[in-house]
């Protein structure tokens, strides 16, 4: 099969592979759609991975062809999601069902081989069914959208709260568009590119609730738009200290902070910064991952409870789908066969075009939805 195959840092190649071999737990998907997350960009070009020769791409989907002797062959011929990472089991967070912090996990893409192929191993536990109406592309942006919601929720936002989103690269805008789907209309956000401004009219969001920080004061526009008492909630989706400390300033007292970025560098907070969290009874919280359920068990138990918060972020995502409530494809800006994937790299790498999601499909079909 072909693949796009990482052999070190910065020497990424399309080649021949064998095809894999499922284990006997473990299912072969013949990958459909296969997008890039920012992850992968220094991946690729900077850092590397924990091994080499690696095949990256966590964020895909695809229809079932093969299935491993411990595997039900129901399977084959399923058109599923992909949950990427592959916990242990076995340590405290695993044992607590917390898997998104699990301490020994592998996982698709940057520590085992992914989805930048014709075809990947896969466990059968990682699978998600795929409803009709949800096509391949929707399906290979459920890890992106499970992320954001599960920073979200974490924070429980109510509708008549205002809540700040700063940082709208993918992850910011799909938080915006899972919170304006959960009914949040008093949402403010914070970039700075003009086509971050023209996605956000996409989501629906008025052109007065847009700071651009290139040209305006970040701090001042907030306390303008906010009546001076500043944001109930304040999603960071930067991660440098600048964004930082305007979460911590301009966050309503009594209010919750989410750290959703991932650093840049060091983060240090100002003496004067650190006290208001202090005085203004901040609750300051991270987000990482998101929540699966592995088993049937696990999926029965939190639907018993007969409340949206049973539902872990995968399947709270698909219902969405499923009921046309949401609609990722809006992010999608590029669209490559999974041959011609390196372009979209290019692109993330080199800042030569805007973009949110790129999206690698294979056959055409991709956007489709197999009724």
């Amino acid at each position: 099969m072909n693949a796009w195959v990482l052999h070190d840092i910065n020497d990424f190649r399309l080649e021949a592979v064998e095809e894999p071999i499922p284990g006997k737990d473990e299912v072969l998907v013949e990958v459909k759609a296969a997008g890039i997350c920012g992850s992968d960009i220094p991946r690729v070009y900077q850092n590397g991975t924990y091994s080499f020769p690696l095949i990256p791409g966590h964020e895909f989907s695809g229809v079932v062809a093969k299935t491993g002797r411990n595997v039900d062959d129901g399977w084959i011929g399923r058109r599923v999601g992909i949950f990427p990472l592959i916990p242990c089991m076995d340590c405290i967070p695993c044992r607590k069902k917390q898997y998104e912090m699990c301490r020994h996990y592998s996982y698709l893409g940057s520590r085992t081989n992914g989805g930048f192929a014709e075809y990947a191993a896969v466990p059968a536990a990682n699978l998600i069914p795929l409803p009709d109406r949800v096509s391949f592309e929707e399906a290979a942006m459920l890890e992106p959208m499970a992320v954001a919601v599960h920073a979200m929720r974490r924070i429980a936002p109510k509708a008549p709260e205002t809540v700040a989103v700063c940082g709208l690269g993918t992850i910011g805008l799909l938080l915006i568009l899972f919170l304006r789907e959960a009914g949040v209309r008093q949402i403010l956000a914070i970039g700075n590119k003009d086509f971050q401004k023209q996605m956000l009219g996409r989501l629906g969001l008025p052109e007065e609730a847009w700071c651009d920080s290139r040209k305006q004061d970040a701090g001042r526009w907030l306390t303008e738009h906010t009546g001076g008492a500043g944001a109930d909630l304040f999603y960071e989706c930067v991660g440098k200290n600048e964004t930082l400390t305007w979460a911590i300033d301009h966050t309503a007292p009594g209010g919750r902070v989410m750290l959703v970025g991932n650093p840049f560098s060091d983060m240090i907070l100002e003496k004067s910064v650190y006290w208001k969290i202090l005085r203004n009874q901040l609750t300051v919280t991270g987000t990482w991952n998101s929540s699966f359920s592995f088993s049937e068990e696990e999926f029965t138990d939190r639907k018993t409870e007969e409340t949206e918060k049973g539902l872990d972020d995968w399947q709270y995502v698909l219902d969405r789908l499923a009921r046309g409530r949401v609609s990722p494809s809006c992010l999608i800006t590029h669209r490559f066969p999974l041959d011609e994937l390196e372009k979209g790299f290019h692109i993330m790498r080199d800042k030569t075009e805007d973009y949110i999601k790129i999206m690698g499909i294979r056959n055409g079909i991709g956007n489709e939805p197999n009724h």
